[in-house]
C-alpha cells in the first residue's frame, strides 16, 4: 500500500495534488462532478481587498499545448469572500483550504490576509505577489526581491499561519527572489505562475484577448517550472509547492523528484473536471511502478 501522504508547511494533506487557484473556483464548482474531499487541499480563487469585474473580454486564447488567460482576478472581494464563499465552502468540504491573496499594494496584502488568518477554513496563505504594483511604477511585486520581500514582512507581521509566496516565472534569476522572500519569513514558496504571452488573430491583425497579453499555461509549461522548482528547492531551506503543467501522475512524480513537497493542478482542471480525481487514483499505481512505496521519500531526491 503506497502511503500519499505529505506534509506542507505543518499542514498534513492525504496526497500531494492540489487544484491551483483560478482553475477551482471555491469549490462548488466541481463538487458535483466528484467528492472534492479526496484532494490533498485547493487553492480558492484569488481573492483581493476589494471585489474586481475583471478585465474586458475576451479573456482566453487557445495556444498549442496550453492556453493564455487574462481574467484579471474578478473575484468578489474578500469581505464576500468570508461571509459568503467560506460558510457555503464548509458544508461540502472537511478539510483545510488554501487562500490565494492578491494584491496592488503592500497595504492590501496585509489587510486581505489579516482578515483570512482568522477564518478556521484557512490552513494556509498563499500570497500571489505576480501583481502590478500600482503605487510603485506598475512593476509586480514578484520581479523585485526588495518587494517581494516587503509584501513578506508585511504579511507575516498581521498573520499566524504559514504564508507560502506564489512567484512568476517570468524573471532572470528566480532564486534571487526565492531567497529574498525566505529570509523576509516566508514559510513556503509555490512556483510557477504563468508565463507571459500573447496570440495574434491573423484575420483582424489584431490580439486575440482584450487585454493583448496573458498568462501563458499547460503543459507546455511542465520544463519550465520542473527546473524552477529544482533551482528554489535546492537553494531555500523552505519547502516548494510546485505548479505550472501538471496534468498526470507521472507530473506530479517528477515535480516531487524536482524537489516539491505538494503538486498544484491547474489548466489541466478547465480542460477536464475530473483531472485531479484522475491524478490521485493514478498515483499509487504510477508508485508501485517506480518503486516508491512513501511519496514523501521522493522529495527533491534527484542532485
Amino acid at each position: 500500500m503506497v502511503d500519499l501522504s505529505v506534509n506542507f508547511c505543518g499542514m498534513q494533506m492525504d496526497n500531494p495534488v492540489v487544484p491551483a487557484s483560478g482553475t477551482f473556483g471555491f469549490g462548488k464548482e466541481f463538487k458535483d462532478f466528484y467528492d472534492i474531499n479526496i484532494l490533498g487541499s485547493f487553492s480558492f480563487k484569488g481573492t483581493t481587498k476589494d471585489a474586481r469585474f475583471g478585465n474586458p473580454t475576451p479573456r482566453i486564447a487557445e495556444c498549442k499545448n496550453g492556453m493564455i488567460n487574462a481574467v484579471g482576478l474578478q473575484n468578489p472581494g474578500v469581505e464576500s469572500v468570508i461571509k459568503n464563499e467560506l460558510p457555503e465552502l464548509k458544508k461540502f468540504f472537511h478539510k483545510k483550504v488554501i487562500a490565494n491573496v492578491s494584491g496592488f499594494s503592500v497595504e492590501d496584502y496585509a489587510y486581505t490576509c489579516a482578515l483570512l488568518d482568522k477564518e478556521e477554513q484557512v490552513g494556509i496563505l498563499e500570497v500571489n505577489v505576480s501583481c502590478p504594483n500600482v503605487h510603485g511604477g506598475g512593476m509586480s511585486f514578484s520581479t523585485d526581491p526588495a518587494c517581494a520581500a516587503e509584501v513578506t514582512r508585511a504579511v507575516k507581521a498581521v498573520t499566524t499561519k504559514p504564508v507560502i509566496i506564489k512567484l512568476s516565472p517570468n524573471v532572470t534569476d528566480i532564486v534571487v527572489i526565492a531567497k529574498a522572500c525566505e529570509e523576509a519569513g516566508a514559510d513556503g514558496i509555490c512556483l510557477i505562475n504563468t508565463l507571459l504571452g500573447m496570440r495574434i488573430d491573423t484575420k483582424r491583425r489584431t490580439p486575440v484577448i482584450a487585454n493583448k497579453m496573458g498568462g501563458f499555461s499547460g503543459d507546455a509549461v511542465f520544463p519550465v517550472a520542473v527546473r524552477m522548482v529544482y533551482q528554489v528547492s535546492k537553494a531555500c531551506n523552505i519547502p516548494v509547492m510546485g505548479c505550472g503543467g501538471v496534468s498526470s501522475a507521472a507530473d506530479v512524480i517528477e515535480m516531487m523528484m524536482a524537489g516539491a513537497t505538494a503538486v498544484q493542478v491547474g489548466a489541466a482542471n478547465l480542460v477536464n473536471p475530473f483531472a485531479c480525481k484522475e491524478i490521485i487514483e493514478a498515483l499509487p499505481a504510477e508508485c508501485e511502478r517506480l518503486g516508491i512505496e512513501r511519496i514523501s521519500d521522493i522529495i527533491g531526491v534527484v542532485d
